[in-house]
């Protein structure tokens, strides 16, 4: 099990794999698809130099996997600073519910991914009492590493990435919708986590997945310690830039509210990472349960959920699995060459254990 927690399954050393301790226990996977039927897919591009560097993505989550696609989950969203996109987000807010499964990419692709998902569902005969349907596409900006306005992302990749979803240990770093991003000024990109948490004698998982894009390296810290400033890699940016979309499943029984309440609690595991979330920053999240409630006759529906009282065991594993992802993302992104000759490069794993070696 702990395997899992030290690298991904491709190889790629992972936090824990250098040491680095968290608090909190993670599920067998360390990642989002421990929550059980919660399933991830990705489509990597990577092709051509220079102008026509294609370095993206797209990463698909699905809720209650293929099998229970159609079923919806009680959720909830809440935004840090807004300069970014997730479609789909009016209709949560006014339902309370997550009805389609979620994407994530570039921020010229959020449209097709979109339709992609609606293609799929379509396929699929998902939703077929209905015609229409409001998915959520997310998007951060990789025109730094990838040519973002060649549109290389199509509605046939969105569609495969969520065919190629599946629970158990993930990929993480360059892969996916996370292919090309930038995370403090190093190689960042897809990141994920996960937490058991103890509830009135029954145990839930929650897990958090992350697009991960943001940050300025003077801010970058590990566990408390500002290994930003110790690093003299090249910047790439050099400034305040970025976004970060974050998706938080669990199987513990929730409202819509809390949900919300949730996703709120996202930036301060961010913050735990050192960013400032700054102007030009999309800072997303979105968080759902996949307890579900029985419908019955008559338009009525009964389930259980969680005492507001009980919810701070969640709020606690959402705040260490978001800072764990997003550290994550970072170690396991690899130095990657892009858009224009174009340089990102990866976290030093020797000079990170050597900074440190005192809080290990």
């Amino acid at each position: 099990m702990k395997l899992n927690w030290q690298k991904t399954p491709n190889g790629r050393v992972r936090a824990r794999g250098l040491g680095i301790g968290f608090d909190g226990i993670p599920g067998p996977a360390n990642a989002i698809t421990d929550v059980p039927d919660v399933e991830v897919g990705y489509v990597t591009l990577i092709a051509g130099e220079g102008e026509t560097a294609v370095r993206t993505g797209v990463t698909a989550i699905l809720p209650r996997g293929k099998d229970k696609a159609p079923a919806p989950c009680a959720a909830g969203s809440a935004v840090l600073n807004g300069n970014g996109e997730m479609t789909g987000l009016a209709w949560i807010e006014e339902a309370g519910e997550l009805q389609t499964p979620v994407t994530l990419s570039n921020t010229n692709a959020a449209g097709r991914a979109r339709d992609g998902i609606l293609r799929w569902m379509v396929a699929r005969g998902i939703g077929q009492n209905q015609d229409w349907g409001l998915p959520v596409a997310a998007e951060t900006w990789d025109g730094d590493m990838n040519d973002i306005n060649g549109f290389h992302v199509t509605e046939d990749h969105v569609m495969a990435a969520l065919d190629a979803a599946t629970g158990g240990p993930i990929d993480l770093g360059n892969v996916g919708g996370g292919t090309g991003m930038i995370t403090y000024d190093f190689k960042g990109g897809s990141g994920s986590a996960s937490r058991m948490v103890g509830i009135g004698g029954a145990e839930y998982a929650l897990g958090v997945f992350v697009q991960s894009n943001f940050g300025n390296r003077r801010d970058f810290r590990i566990r408390g310690m500002p290994v930003g400033l110790q690093m003299t890699e090249p910047l790439l940016r050099g400034r305040d830039a970025g976004s970060i979309i974050a998706v938080i499943a669990t199987d513990a029984p929730l409202q819509a509210h809390q949900a919300k309440r949730l996703a709120r609690r996202v930036p301060l595991g961010m913050a735990r990472t050192g960013t400032i979330g700054s102007n030009s920053s999309g800072d997303i999240f979105l968080a759902f349960s996949t307890a579900r409630a029985e419908t019955l006759p008559g338009g009525l529906r009964r389930g259980e959920w969680l005492d507001n009282e009980a919810l701070d065991g969640l709020f606690r594993a959402v705040v260490e699995a978001t800072e764990e992802a997003i550290l994550d993302a970072v170690i396991c992104g690899e130095t990657m060459t892009g858009f224009q000759g174009n340089t990102s490069h990866g976290l030093p794993h020797g000079r990170v254990m050597e900074l440190i070696s005192g809080i290990r």
